[in-house]
Parts: structure tokens; C-alpha cells; sequence
């Protein structure tokens, strides 16, 4: 049995009922965390969190046995390419579909299939992945005309590793359940580079014995696994953690900025930071691009702000007050404001920069 990390918090949300319709770094969660009793919660439930975690790390049945279906993959982005490469290089049989089939080329020189469209994908595959860029896309891949959903059936099982909100994960179950087959929502913490190095984190809800049948590929395409419990849990897991994200970028421009000010050298202060108490990956890796102006794109600044937008009607339907998130969500559509959208988010510094500037 895989390695249980303690974890039976009973967290009552409030599921949103009109969320508007995927993706990066995370620290890594220490296995000697030990959640604390909240010591308050909604007066009405209506959606019970309990769950156990599990890391991947340790060694267990599922993830030693090797997965010898076919896989599907669905989205050739940013991050979905990588990870299907990464099944190829494991020697996974994978059939790609994206909208842009030039975007399935290289990987069908490496030995990938290729299929016209979802519904064809799902159709020919055991495991069908989804790595779509926001919600609308999840549920028009997943839904909509030559959908994945019509391709499925008994037997086969869908796995999507997009950033949605909970609603939209419950949609997709919905209508894959209604064909017999399961759903796993795996939305994944990590940007391009541990794409690229198989070094995601996964955060994975729903079906647990498509969970286990998938978890020795989980274990090909990250470090990390967890498994938490129903349909919801994991979009609202990625959402918090995105949402943590995206207000330590905002306050750590700033702090980048009046270093510079006071005449400090922020190129110093990336190292102090790095080196101290607040210290986490994402300094070290940002920072110094940051102190250049320069921002090459791991996590493109439109999805982090689709993160914020998603992450606030979350916390709006438990009545949670989040005004620091609310702040960094301003910020960041002044960003996107400025054309810098398909840049890194880290780009949201030079939204901070025109302030300064309109103020002087």
C-alpha cells in the first residue's frame, strides 16, 4: 500500500453553483505535514472534503506494475506536449490529438499515433489525458461535438490534468460517467520545466481505482502524487494552491522594485530571500530573469489571472474573505492590460513598474 500521509480534515465547502468557464510551480509538500482542526466552517454543507494522501515516493503495488494500455492525449500546449513525450520515452502506446495538428508532428516522428479528434482518441485508448488551457476548452474537448465523451465506454477511463474550477470537473464526470467509463481530475502543480522533467505533482480526485490503474503513469510524468477523495477536491486543491502562487509573485515584484528604489541591489536581495526563512524555488528561479526584465514563459501570465478569477469564486462561495488574492487578481489583469498575457507570469512586475511610473 503506498505510503499514507496523515490527512482526515473534514472541510465543508459550499459547491459553487454558476463558476465562470489549466498549471505550475508548487513547493513540495513535506510528508510530515499534519493538517490542524479548523476551528470554524460554513453553517450549510453542501460538499464534504475528506481524504487521505499518498505519495508516490514510496513504494507500492500499483506504481511498480507497468501500464500496458494505450493512452490518448489530449492538448499539445505548453505543458500537454512534454508529458505525452514523456509517456512515448517510457515506451507508452500514445494516440495525440490537438487543434493544431502541426503541434502533434514532433511527436509523431518519435512514435505517437495520430487521431482526428477526441472522440477518435478516446475511442482507440484504454486512458484518455486532457490537458486543455482553461475551462471552456475542458468542456468543449471533453463535450462537444466529436468529443472525447462520445469515444468512451465501460472499461476506459478519462484523466484530466487541467486547471478548472469545481464545477467544470463535475460536468466532465457527469457525462463521462453516463458512458460507463471513469473520471480522474488530475490537475497538476509544476509549470514547463518539470513538465519536461517529469517532476510534477499531481492532484488527483474521483475514480480511486482509475487511480490506481494510472499511477504508475503519474509516477512517469511526476515526483508526486495525491489522492483526494471526491470529484471537486482536486480542482479546488489546485485552485488554492495557484491562487497562493500567484499573491507571492505580486508581493515579491514589489519587493524587487523598492529594493531597487532605496537603492538596494535586488539582484542581492533574490539571494537573501533565497537563503532565508521565506525562502521557496520560485525566488531563485524567477528572480534573477526578473532583476533583467526578462520573462520567459514556463506559466503564461493569462493562465495565472484565469487561476486568481477561479480561486476568488471559490472562495465567494464559502463566503471566505480573500482580499490579498483579490489585490494580486487586479493586479495581473493590469498585466494582461499592457499585451503581456502570453508572457511568464513573473511579467506581471512591469505592471507594477507602469504604476510607479504613472505616479512619478
Amino acid at each position: 500500500m503506498p505510503s499514507t500521509l496523515l490527512a482526515k480534515p473534514n472541510i465543508n465547502l459550499l459547491s459553487s453553483t454558476a463558476m465562470a468557464l489549466c498549471s505550475a510551480f508548487c513547493p513540495r509538500i513535506s510528508t510530515n505535514f499534519r493538517p490542524k482542526p479548523f476551528s470554524s466552517f460554513p453553517s450549510k454543507p453542501l460538499l464534504s472534503l475528506s481524504f487521505k494522501v499518498f505519495s508516490s515516493q514510496a513504494t507500492d503495488a500499483s506504481s511498480q506494475d507497468k501500464f500496458s494500455g494505450r493512452v490518448g492525449f489530449l492538448g499539445l500546449g505548453i505543458m500537454g506536449s512534454p508529458m505525452a513525450l514523456n509517456l512515448i520515452k517510457a515506451g507508452c502506446d500514445v494516440i495525440v490529438w490537438n487543434r493544431t495538428k502541426s503541434k502533434c508532428d514532433p511527436l509523431i516522428s518519435l512514435g505517437a499515433k495520430y487521431s482526428s479528434s477526441p472522440e477518435e482518441v478516446a475511442a482507440n485508448c484504454d486512458v484518455t489525458f486532457a490537458m486543455l488551457a482553461d475551462p471552456e476548452s475542458a468542456i468543449d474537448v471533453a463535450c462537444g461535438k466529436n468529443g472525447a465523451v462520445s469515444g468512451m465506454g465501460p472499461g476506459k477511463g478519462y484523466v484530466d490534468v487541467s486547471t478548472v474550477d469545481v464545477a467544470t470537473s463535475k460536468l466532465i464526470n457527469e457525462h463521462i460517467k453516463a458512458r460507463g467509463a471513469l473520471f480522474l481530475e488530475a490537475p497538476v502543480s509544476g509549470s514547463k520545466k518539470p513538465a519536461e522533467d517529469g517532476q510534477l505533482i499531481f492532484l488527483t480526485a474521483g475514480d480511486r481505482s482509475l487511480y490506481e490503474l494510472v499511477s504508475p503513469l503519474l509516477d512517469i510524468l511526476g515526483k508526486s502524487r495525491f489522492y483526494l477523495g471526491k470529484v471537486g477536491n482536486g480542482a479546488a486543491m489546485k485552485l488554492v494552491v495557484n491562487m497562493i502562487m500567484g499573491s507571492m509573485m505580486a508581493s515579491f515584484s514589489e519587493g524587487i522594485l523598492l529594493s531597487k528604489k532605496v537603492g538596494l541591489d535586488p539582484s542581492v536581495l533574490v539571494e537573501v530571500v533565497s537563503q532565508g526563512a521565506i525562502s521557496a524555488p520560485m525566488y531563485l528561479l524567477k528572480g534573477p530573469s526578473m532583476v533583467k526584465s526578462q520573462y520567459p514563459t514556463a506559466f503564461p501570465l493569462k493562465h495565472q489571472q484565469k487561476d486568481l478569477r477561479l480561486a476568488l469564486g471559490l472562495a465567494e462561495s464559502v463566503s471566505q474573505s480573500t482580499p490579498i488574492a483579490a489585490a494580486a487578481n487586479e493586479l495581473y489583469k493590469v498585466a494582461k492590460s499592457y499585451g503581456l498575457s502570453d508572457e511568464d507570469f513573473s511579467a506581471v512586475i512591469e505592471a507594477l513598474k507602469a504604476k510607479s511610473q504613472d505616479t512619478a
